[in-house]
């Protein structure tokens, strides 16, 4: 019944991630951009261009590299934490 999400903020020449689990769905995970958004790579808009059979295959593949299904899951769960405290983890150097 674990459900979790953890994102690691981009720095200078390294992408961010982003890691979701949610029971059911097990655990998804993507690089980030600056501002937070999902990066699809060229490779996999390649093989989904490629791979689709019609708009409902594609439109579903899209949704999945963009864990749609985890970010529904997820999100009563973000909202419940609205204005809750935040523990930042930082690097030590």
């Amino acid at each position: 019944m674990l459900r979790f999400e953890v994102t690691e903020d981009p720095s200078p020449g390294v992408d961010g991630q982003r890691f979701c689990h949610a029971p059911g769905l097990g655990l998804w995970r993507a690089c980030t951009s600056a501002n937070g958004d999902i990066v699809v790579s060229e490779d996999q808009l390649r093989t989904l261009a490629a791979n689709a059979k019609g708009p409902e295959a594609f439109a579903h593949r899209v949704d999945q590299l963009l864990g749609a299904a985890w970010d529904d899951a997820l999100e009563p769960f973000r909202r419940a934490g609205d204005g809750a405290p935040v523990t930042w983890l930082h690097r030590v150097g």
